[in-house]
Order: C-alpha cells, then structure tokens, then sequence
C-alpha cells in the first residue's frame, strides 16, 4: 500500500510536468485543472500497466503515445509537433532523473542500487524532477507566449 501511495505522489506531479511542459514548448496555455487530471488519469493507467507482466519500460512508451494523443485530441497543435513536444519533455525528464539522482548519490555518498529498493528514498528522490518539470513549464510558457485558441476543450 505504502508503495503505490508514494508511486502517486511523486507520479502525479511528475506527469503533470511533463504534461504541462509538453504543453508549453507547443504554444498551449496552461491550464492547471484540466493538466492535474489528465496527470492523473495517465498516472492511474501507467501504474496498471506497471502491475502487468509486461517488459519494463513499455510503461513508458504507453505514457508517451497516451500524452500525444491527448495533445492532438484536446488542442489545435499538429500532430508532427505534438511528436516534438512530448519527446522533448520526456528527454527533459529523463535527464533531470540522470542528473539528480547522481546529484543525490553523491552527495549522501551512496550508490543509486541501494536507493532503488528504498521506495521511501527513491520517490523522495524523484519529487525534485517533478517539480523542476513544473517550473520548467512556467517558464517555458512565460517566455513563449501562448497563443490563442488553441484549446478544444
């Protein structure tokens, strides 16, 4: 229980990040309520699919397609850049783990293959890239202003 608690509550900022900055780079406002759900929601499906005996990683590759497909569907971006977007917040992402959990490592002075059964210390660990990913969307979207009408819904 207290895994998938803590799977939550560092998913759901983290996806909404991404999300939100996937977002930003296309020209899309931010509109938080509907971002905190669909993280949500894409969080409620990555986790089933986690749960599934399926090749670790695929999760990924699903949170991809899902996060492009929203975007085509719920906005007026291209599908070319929605592709452009969605990998460059994925990149983002997967850098800023690279880059803090070796921060991290460093600084306690421990290796990362203790932290990855510590589920405690490996969210805790990951809650500074999801955060990093939200500022990183406001100002993304602060300086290249949005622009109108791109919204669907």
């Amino acid at each position: 229980m207290l895994k998938t608690l803590l799977f939550f509550l560092q998913g759901i900022p983290e996806v909404s990040g991404e999300i939100a900055l996937s977002l930003a780079l296309a020209g899309v406002s931010l509109r938080w309520g509907i971002i905190a759900v669909t993280g949500t929601a894409f969080v409620i499906v990555i986790y089933m699919i986690r749960s599934l005996p399926f090749t670790f990683g695929i999760h990924s590759v699903v949170g991809i397609l899902i996060m492009i497909l929203f975007i085509k569907k719920a906005t007026r971006v291209k599908t070319a850049k929605c592709f452009i977007v969605v990998l460059a917040s994925f990149a983002t992402l997967a850098t800023l783990e690279i880059l803090l959990s070796e921060l991290f490592s460093y600084i306690i002075k421990l290796d990362l293959q203790f932290l990855t059964p510590n589920s405690i210390l490996w969210k805790l660990v990951g809650l500074p890239q999801a955060i990093l990913m939200i500022l990183f969307a406001l100002l993304v979207s602060k300086y290249k202003k949005p622009l109108e009408g791109m919204w669907k819904i």
